[in-house]
């Protein structure tokens, strides 16, 4: 990868490897494996908004299936990590839980469907929200009103 990626020739490369992972406290073996398992085509370590790959699989996965019900063990599956790998990566990368990122999407997904959306064509604020899986009308209204600023009564009757 790194061949590819900085151009560089194999003895070279070989010695930034062992550069790279002694500042990580690994042996060149070890971060090598992680670099492989991780690394993305068009990003890599260091530059501004890199993550590994599971985290990035992972909210693919939510943003595929915000629609559905998802539990921990789908998202980890889909990322490719156990479940405790994929609550501590999303915590490390993007400071929250996958839980929270996914709350989070629900609420943008729902905001942009009541702004679109027509009382007199029988649209309702709960049936939004049930169709972006809140079960609860009172914690999606109050959640949105945080997120939102007004209550979602608003946004649909705007």
């Amino acid at each position: 990868m790194l061949v590819e990626r900085y151009h560089l020739d194999v003895p070279r490369a070989s010695t930034m490897l062992t550069e790279i992972a002694t500042s990580c406290g690994s042996d060149a073996s070890h971060y090598a494996a992680w670099l492989v398992t991780t690394w993305s085509h068009d990003q890599a370590p260091g530059q501004v908004g890199w993550e590994p790959i599971a985290v990035r699989r992972a909210v693919e996965f939510i943003h595929a299936n915000a629609h559905r019900a998802i539990t921990i063990r789908d998202i980890a599956d889909a990322a490719g990590i156990g479940t405790r790998g994929v609550q501590h990566a999303f915590r490390k990368y993007r400071g929250q839980t996958p839980f929270g990122y996914l709350r989070t999407l629900r609420l943008e997904n729902a905001h942009r469907d009541l702004a679109a959306a027509d009382p007199a064509r029988g649209d309702t604020v709960n049936d939004i929200a049930a169709r972006w899986g809140f079960a609860s009308a009172g914690r999606f209204a109050g959640d949105y009103t945080k997120v939102f600023g007004c209550p979602p009564s608003s946004t649909l009757r705007s």
